[in-house]
């Protein structure tokens, strides 16, 4: 046993000294997969955000914005080369109030300015000239990135008088048309696009009616299979890109049309605004955590009735709105909560689950300055590589602090879990149960493993949920002096031995010899 070896296992045994130990037995349905998530899975969104996005006296987004980002930067680089690949989303808030200037008709084209009266939020009306896009573009091909888009919704419509928030007309879809010529003229790759930000509902700062969204879907959908006529390269289309509402969402899938909307998106914010002194008890509270369940579940409900070919997908979530939580949304703790929504949009058959942000604002996967991971970003990184896309049932009676997700094993053969332990006195001993759900009865088999099990059991420095380090299998995860991202590298244990799960702790565990039929 090495030096490493033996610090790790000392940590980990003064973590059960002070802690209480529980038995628990977990279920595992191996027989059939529950529902089915996209192999990329994981999703950021890249904002338009400027330097002057201030909330609660602090201004978090920095340089962070797609006008500003710096694109050459090498722990961004190889932050996103780490997950071959890794879809990013390039929306906002700001998305529907961005032009862009294809054909050099735009006189004056700047980002965003800051105005006593601005158009939404505040701000000015932005414009993309083509070789910013150019820019980006060499970085998502440079990172093999997959890129959804996000289209200016409100172009061509106007605010209805009586109604300020409310816009009307038919979107204008001349802009949108030369970005894409432009783009398929350079061989741009774009996995999909979607069509506004936050419109839908009662909406954010403006909202649109669901039949003329319906509409204007349409209309995108006829202008993706026009410019991108095969098959079999043609970018998704996504929308409407806000928060479930059920009677507007209902009234837009029915009027959308047959094969229109490849995937159903909407955003989660359910933390509150980003100065809620209650959010680092929430994202520990398995209660509050379990509530947003029933916004997955209707979603998908509404999705099998009124659109069964598309998919749900959740394409921006940062669980804290208004930048996200401070003091907390960089944390080690902010991964209970994030962790915990991966699982349960995944059981609820979501297809992709897009974080805000990649960097900027309290919630990034980066450091909004310095690009350091913060804590989430291993946990979104350990994800994609050991959960596959089959979703499997898992189930225990043991204490609800204990949330537990399976799906089979991203590498063939056998299963991955997530265990995600919010309390900070109980450590779990797990053993597992194979339910095969044979002839419509249900018969239990402990399992027992012959093979060793990989195991990524990620800590907070020195126990403290509200520290920006993380520990995997009690080292620190740094990057390399030559900024790389450092090896994620699992501890080997004895597959006969119970699975232990420290007092606020998150394990990756892959088990190579559960043989689960649903992942043959």
């Amino acid at each position: 046993m090495n030096f490493k070896s033996i610090t790790f296992f000392v940590v980990l045994l003064s973590c059960f000294l002070v802690s209480k130990a529980e038995k628990v037995e977990v279920v595992v349905e191996g027989a059939t997969s529950i529902a089915q998530t996209d192999e990329d899975f994981i999703c950021v969104t890249l904002d338009w955000w400027p330097t002057n996005k201030c909330d609660y006296d602090q201004c978090p987004w920095g340089q962070a914005g797609l006008f500003n980002l710096d694109l050459k930067n090498k722990i961004l680089e190889n932050a996103v080369k780490a997950f071959h690949p890794l879809r990013i989303r390039v929306g906002g808030s700001m998305q529907d109030q961005v032009v862009y200037n294809v054909r050099n008709d735009i006189k004056n084209c700047k980002p965003f300015e800051k105005l006593d009266k601005g158009f939404l939020f505040g701000f000015s009306v932005g414009c993309l000239d083509m070789k910013r896009w150019d820019e980006l573009n060499e970085f998502f091909n440079q990172t093999r990135a997959k890129v959804t888009f996000g289209l200016n919704a409100l172009i061509g419509r106007k605010e209805f008088e009586t109604e300020k928030t409310l816009w009307v007309g038919d979107w204008y879809s001349h802009n949108a048309r030369d970005l894409m010529r432009y783009t398929i003229s350079k061989g741009y790759k774009i996995e999909s696009y979607e069509l506004g930000n936050e419109l839908c509902g009662v909406g954010v700062s403006a909202r649109i009616e669901a039949k003329q969204y319906a509409k204007d879907m349409a209309t995108l959908k006829n202008l993706v299979k026009e410019m991108y006529p095969n098959p079999k390269t043609q970018p998704k289309v996504l929308g409407p890109g806000g928060f479930y509402d059920k009677k507007w969402f209902d009234t837009f899938l029915d009027a959308s049309g047959h094969d229109v909307i490849d995937g159903v998106t909407h955003h989660i914010y359910n933390l509150g605004p980003g100065n809620n002194p209650d959010v680092v008890r929430h994202v520990q509270d398995p209660f509050f955590l379990t509530q947003i369940a029933q916004t997955f579940k209707d979603v998908s409900n509404a999705i099998d009735k009124f659109a069964p070919w598309s998919g749900a997908w959740v394409s921006e979530s940062g669980g804290a709105y208004n930048s996200g939580g401070q003091l907390v949304s960089y944390t080690f703790a902010f991964g209970f909560w994030y962790l915990d929504q991966l699982g349960m949009t995944s059981v609820y058959n979501h297809k992709v689950y897009c974080r805000q942000a990649l960097t900027g604002g309290n919630y990034a996967l980066l450091n909004t300055t310095t690009f350091i991971p913060n804590p989430d970003y291993y946990g979104a990184l350990l994800w994609h590589r050991v959960m596959g896309s089959k979703v499997l049932s898992v189930t225990h009676k043991g204490s609800s602090y204990l949330r537990v997700y399976s799906h089979c094993a991203k590498n063939e053969p056998g299963i991955s879990f997530v265990f995600i332990n919010l309390s900070k006195k109980t450590f779990f001993e797990i053993d597992l149960f194979h339910d095969l759900n044979l002839h419509g009865g249900s018969l239990n088999f402990e399992f027992k493993g012959h093979k060793e099990r990989e195991e990524y059991h990620l800590t907070p420095k020195d126990g403290n949920i509200l520290s920006s380090v993380v520990l995997l299998n009690g080292t620190p995860l740094e990057l390399s002096v030559s900024l790389e991202i450092p090896e994620l590298k699992p501890k080997l244990v004895d597959g006969l031995k119970s699975i232990s799960i420290a007092a606020h702790s998150i394990a990756f565990i892959t088990i190579r010899d559960f043989n689960a039929p649903a992942c043959s």
